[in-house]
């Protein structure tokens, strides 16, 4: 069943990314992680698939596989997943 928050936090990207995935040793999510390429983090295309997956069942939230293309950044995740809870004008 999907949480009705529709905010997705870097906390909960981060725990997911951790659940997906694992963590890369020498990586610590908790720090300033925003803008750091998910490449430098550990996590590859198919990791954030997963976590893209989780999203969409957790949140229930659309995203498109090829986002990931797009969202090279936690940030830029967190902006495009965002994005898509918005309300509809």
């Amino acid at each position: 069943m999907p949480i009705t928050t529709t905010h997705v936090t870097l906390t909960d990207l981060t725990r997911m990314l951790r659940e997906s995935a694992g963590e890369e040793e020498g990586v610590d999510l908790d720090g300033d992680v925003m803008d750091t390429p998910f490449i430098e983090l550990g996590y590859d295309s198919l990791a954030l698939l997963q976590v893209i997956g989780e999203i969409q069942r957790e949140y229930g939230v659309e995203i498109p596989d090829d986002a990931v293309v797009d969202a090279e950044t936690p940030r830029a995740l967190l902006d495009l997943i965002n994005a898509g809870t918005a309300p509809a004008a």
